[in-house]
């Protein structure tokens, strides 16, 4: 889901650039702004910092080696809270965007963009963003014999090559698993591109994830690397890997399975070094549905499965969560340190935390931001229970529905008036031309 509160500064010196995407963006994210000029950042930064920037690569006129740019992003990264950023470039400059990526981008758009893959990388960013906190250690924090087992999964798995998926609820950090992966693994220093799988789409894939030729259809104007090329010699994400459409997971598995991809329109095949960590929130048994998933290519997806469990099966962890989110807050709004207050810890432990990790790490920050007492109160963190699923009624039985009320009724009558209309007719209070009617609706 888009997330209307979010902040989104553009930063990019063409004021025609730059105002498009602030009218697109602003269809559903309030808070876009400008700006054109990289030395006034850190002024802005002062106000507060964003959650996502789009960020051009060159600012002065003539210059083409994408320097301002990435000196840009080196900046936003040593953010306490560091910032999203999608790097805005043109076709030529795809090899500077994987740069950025190598950087800490989390993606990039070539200019001029189509909308819905704007929109769909926005969404995406944000949605990362929030699942991701400053260190991934942190975020997978916890000394539950559950926990224990993910990171001793994730230290054995990270040095090899095999291919991992990752299985848990929303919420739960399965993209933190994957960049841990990616962390300790000898592929560290290259590049992490996630791509969130449902927000590909299908009429298109082919050009995102294997990127085509110029000229291989009308708007491609240039060659373009996919995002299999931009993660080369590093690892690819592939998130919510289940709501790829069957098609796609068709040619998907013949990447895999040849470990060369070929571009729209080119007529030889490249070959591609990746490692490939997935994810999905669907439940286990359904990823063996031939109709949603294909077998062969769930086999060579899961390798290693890493299932993280929901934060109701380790309770254990939510002190711990709790007090780094806390302290998180307090320092990024620079508010107080304040301790729970006697009681709260008890029942924030007891709560089921629909939405995991990522709900508990909302709550902390609408308890540092709203909270005013001098210790924080259960209350403070807005816990509101999921509405019950919906559940259909039973079926009414035979005997309670109103025509079966109404035959048997007007039946019982008539035998009482041993066939006679208008004697059945002043017992049942109707007039014979009434009772005719309704002996014929009931076919007595």
């Amino acid at each position: 889901m888009p997330d209307s509160a979010a902040r989104i500064l553009i930063l990019d010196d063409d004021p025609d650039v730059a105002c498009a995407a602030q009218m697109l963006l602003r269809r559903r994210h309030g808070a876009v702004a400008t700006l054109d000029d990289p030395m006034r950042l850190d002024a802005l930064l002062e106000t507060g910092v964003p959650d996502l920037v789009l960020l051009d690569l060159n600012f002065t006129p003539g210059r083409i080696d994408g320097a301002e740019g990435l000196a840009v992003l080196d900046r936003l990264r040593t953010l306490a809270a560091a910032p999203a950023v999608i790097v805005l470039t043109a076709y030529a400059d795809v090899p500077l965007a994987v740069e950025a990526l190598k950087r800490g981008a989390g993606d990039f758009i070539t200019k001029p963009w189509d909308n819905a893959r704007l929109l769909a990388a926005v969404d995406a960013a944000l949605a990362r963003r929030g699942a991701r906190t400053v260190a991934v250690d942190a975020s997978l924090m916890g000394d539950s014999q559950a926990m224990q087992e993910v990171k001793a999964t994730i230290a054995s798995v990270a040095p090899t090559a095999a291919n991992v998926m990752v299985l848990g609820e929303n919420g739960v950090g399965k993209e933190l698993v994957a960049r841990a992966i990616h962390a300790a693994s000898s592929r560290a220093h290259g590049t992490f591109l996630a791509v969130d799988m449902g927000a590909v789409p299908e009429a298109t894939f082919e050009s995102e994830m294997f990127g085509h030729r110029r000229g291989a259809f009308t708007d491609a104007r240039a060659d373009r690397a996919g995002r299999f090329q931009a993660a080369q010699g590093g690892t690819l994400f592939l998130d919510e890997i289940g709501n790829l459409p069957l098609g796609a997971q068709a040619k998907l598995l013949t990447v895999l399975e040849r470990r060369q991809v070929t571009p729209v329109g080119a007529d030889r095949a490249e070959a591609v070094d990746v490692r490939i960590v997935s994810a999905t929130n669907l439940d286990e048994a359904r990823l063996f549905d031939a109709a949603l998933f294909r077998t062969d290519l769930l086999f060579r997806l899961n390798t290693i499965v890493i299932r993280v469990p929901p934060l109701r099966e380790r309770r254990g962890d939510v002190p711990a969560l709790l007090h780094h989110y806390l302290s998180l807050y307090e320092s990024q709004y620079a508010r107080p340190v304040r301790e729970l207050a006697p009681g709260a810890l008890d029942r924030l432990c007891a709560w089921d935390w629909p939405g995991n990790v990522r709900a508990l790490r909302h709550a902390c920050e609408r308890a540092v931001i709203l909270g005013n007492r001098p210790d924080y109160h259960v209350d403070d963190f807005g816990l509101v229970a999921p509405a019950a699923p919906f559940t259909a009624p039973a079926p009414l039985r035979e005997e309670f529905k109103l025509g079966t009320l109404e035959r048997d009724t007007i039946a019982a009558a008539m035998e009482q008036a041993k066939g006679n209309i208008s004697l059945a007719a002043r017992l049942l209070g109707l007039s014979r031309a009434a009772l005719y009617r309704k002996l014929g609706k009931h076919g007595i």
